[in-house]
């Protein structure tokens, strides 16, 4: 009897059809299953940065749980990405979803640390910008959405002295 506990690999031949799956979870709201998807992908191929990017989306996309390790585990991922473009813009996109996940949770000090993770999120993607691939330009339109969010809701930074719980 096989054990049931293993995991069992991925065939190298089935790694694009992997991919499209993990994609299709993501815009189905479903995280958890893409972020599985990518992690089995990662065991047969590590350096997949395909998968990488997307299992980087996929623990973002869970931001804002009551588990506060995505973030951690977010930030790993993204020194796995070999592009100095793609780090800086994934470090972007992952402090201006802290942010947002700040919004939502609510509370006395959730502006001020949304504020603060989204100036964050801005200085990543204005160095984003300037290693950008002609043609790309993420990194403008994730900076113009931060930009329309503090202005939308007039955030600012808190004025007293005020410590930011850790992330990890």
């Amino acid at each position: 009897m096989e054990d049931s506990t293993r995991l069992k690999p991925l065939h190298g031949d089935a790694m694009p059809a992997a991919i499209e799956k993990a994609e299709r979870y993501r815009l189905l709201n479903e995280p958890g299953a893409a972020e599985s998807i990518c992690r089995d992908i990662l065991r047969v191929e590590p350096d997949h940065q395909q998968a990488l990017a997307i299992l980087l989306l996929s623990l973002s996309d869970q931001f804002g749980r009551p588990d506060r390790s995505r973030v951690k585990d977010a930030r790993a991922v993204v020194e796995l990405l070999h592009g100095e473009y793609e780090k800086a813009y994934f470090q972007g996109l992952i402090c201006e979803r802290v942010g947002r996940a700040e919004l939502r949770r609510g509370g006395p000090s959730a502006e001020p640390a949304a504020h603060n993770w989204l100036r964050e999120a801005m200085r990543w993607y204005q160095q984003a910008e300037t290693l950008r691939p002609p043609g790309n330009d993420d990194p403008i339109l994730r900076w113009n959405a931060c930009v329309r969010l503090l202005r939308d809701r007039q955030m600012g930074p808190r004025t007293e002295d005020f410590l930011e719980p850790p992330i990890e």
